[in-house]
């Protein structure tokens, strides 16, 4: 059975204190909440960390629909990561690609899994987007 995963992360001033929120769907009733943050981090990292720690809740092989609120989450590992491992993690433009360790990791931990990824918009009345959020605040809100 496909499980399907909503992430979100939010950060309170950019760099700032930042938290991730993640919303696993299975085949129970219950949704599964994961959220976490850290201090003087970037909306960016804190999207990536969600996808991160969700994927890692799957021990074994799975196919999963990832759903994100984030175009740099979603074209990055889409679009822009084989090229930054070919020319050695540089961009196009030959600077550092941000968040390098972070997409490292990523990279890691999708090989295992069918992962389809997908687009929502964010705050437009998506229930387990709105609910990955409110994790992803709930962590800043705790914490700042």
């Amino acid at each position: 059975m496909k499980k399907i995963i909503y992430t979100d992360g939010a950060c309170s001033g950019n760099p700032g204190t930042g938290g991730w929120g993640g919303v696993i769907l299975e085949d129970t009733n219950s949704p599964i909440c994961l959220n976490g943050g850290e201090e003087n981090t970037t909306n960016n990292r804190m999207e990536l960390t969600a996808a991160i720690n969700c994927i890692k809740v799957f021990k074994s092989k799975e196919n999963i629909e990832i759903y994100t609120d984030s175009k740099y989450l979603k074209d990055g590992i889409e679009k822009w990561i084989n090229n930054w491992k070919k020319n050695n993690w540089k961009t196009a433009s030959k600077k550092s690609v941000k968040n390098k360790d972070l997409w490292i990791e990523l990279d890691d931990i999708i090989q295992k899994h069918e992962i389809n990824w997908n687009w929502v918009k964010g705050h437009a009345n998506n229930k387990y987007n709105e609910l990955a959020d409110s994790l992803a605040r709930k962590y800043i809100e705790e914490h700042n």
